[in-house]
């Protein structure tokens, strides 16, 4: 049986980077150690991440004035480290909340600093993405920042808000080279590798030049920007192993075409489910039309024993960790860009059948 996994990350990674990975594991070539044993000073480590940094740059465009950081702690040490780095003294930043990741990276910045809501979909369940004109961006702060995609609600910004001349922070974990991106629009970016780049263990973070000499001398080394950036993402041992994975990722996404080439692909997975469900009177989507994400479909039963009778079932027929958040409860597939659109075709024909049966 072929097994789909929808799980909102740790997420499906391509066949091919697996494949190579278990090729290399024991003997890196040209090694003929692991690169689990392998120092993270010496030529081959070095080159494999400058290797990454520059299969990274070229896959989406990004400008020579920003710098590429593998960073750990996850997208979650990332809603601390940008206030502790980007405030500047007796300065002030926007969130906007359009989820419970966005309301976590608010939570901790406030813990940091004078963190203000330039908006909010809570009201609404976050069952959509604010406009424009509905956003109270202050023109002072040090910046604005927003979660690009937001993962337990199945929402996800059509196109990056506008702030003006502050710099623009953006949390991509779930959504990064999904699409092509401009990130000349961008002051910062980070995301967990967990979801859309390769396996936990790392975070990158793209961070304009100018930004990074704002990164104060009293932070501690392994919290500050400038010294990352400094040490090439080696001032301590860094997580060579995921850098590595996320690297085959990288490599994997320019062969098969492109960012273009899976933002069309990515856009005809996530039509196949939300066709379905604008089709069915059974199944009920969360997020508003327009609002959608492409990375996870969220939706709802008439009944939370039909939601668990359907992951249930759905598990039993190879389609795995459908079931919603516990947060929100529902259902949720996770289609992120090694996400086979076989897998898609799987699930929309199992949910005809089982609302034959149930409907």
């Amino acid at each position: 049986m072929t097994i789909y996994n929808f799980a909102a990350g740790p997420a499906t990674l391509p066949a091919a980077v697996l494949e190579e990975a278990q090729k290399d594991l024991v003997s890196l070539p040209g090694v003929g150690m692991s690169l689990l044993e392998i120092s993270h000073r010496s030529k081959p480590v070095v080159e494999l991440i400058d290797t990454a940094e520059q299969d990274i740059r070229k896959l989406a465009g990004i400008p020579d004035n920003y710098r590429i950081l593998f960073l750990q702690g996850g997208a979650s040490l990332q809603f601390s480290m940008v206030p502790m780095n980007l405030l500047r003294p007796g300065g002030k930043a926007d969130h906007i909340v359009t989820g419970n990741f966005a309301n976590l990276a608010l939570q901790d910045a406030q813990k940091v600093g004078d963190i203000r809501v330039a908006g909010s979909t809570k009201d609404s369940n976050h069952d959509h993405i604010p406009s424009q004109n509905q956003l109270d961006l202050d023109p002072k702060a040090d910046y604005v920042h927003f979660t690009g995609n937001n993962t337990i609600y199945g929402t996800e910004w059509p196109t990056e808000p506008d702030g003006g001349d502050v710099p623009l922070v953006a949390d991509l974990s779930s959504n990064i080279f999904s699409k092509p991106i401009d990130v000349s629009k961008y002051g910062l970016i980070y995301a967990g590798a967990q979801k859309n780049l390769g396996a936990a263990g790392v975070t990158l973070v793209l961070v304009r030049d100018d930004l990074l000499e704002r990164s104060p001398d009293s932070l501690p080394a392994m919290l500050n920007y400038r010294i990352h950036a400094k040490g090439n993402s080696a001032h301590n041992t860094p997580p060579v192993f995921s850098i590595y994975i996320l690297g085959l990722v990288v490599k994997w996404l320019v062969q098969q075409g492109g960012l273009e080439h899976m933002e069309n692909q990515n856009d005809d997975k996530a039509k196949l489910l939300y066709d379905e469900l604008d089709s069915s009177e059974f199944f009920s989507g969360h997020a508003q039309p327009g609002h959608r994400s492409r990375m996870n479909v969220t939706f709802r039963l008439p009944s939370p024993e039909l939601e668990a009778q359907f992951a249930s079932e759905a598990t039993a027929e190879g389609l795995v960790e459908l079931k919603g958040h516990r947060s929100v409860g529902g259902i949720r597939a996770s289609i992120y860009n090694a996400f086979p659109k076989e897998g898609v075709e799987a699930l929309v024909s199992f949910m005809k059948e089982f609302e034959r049966n149930h409907g």
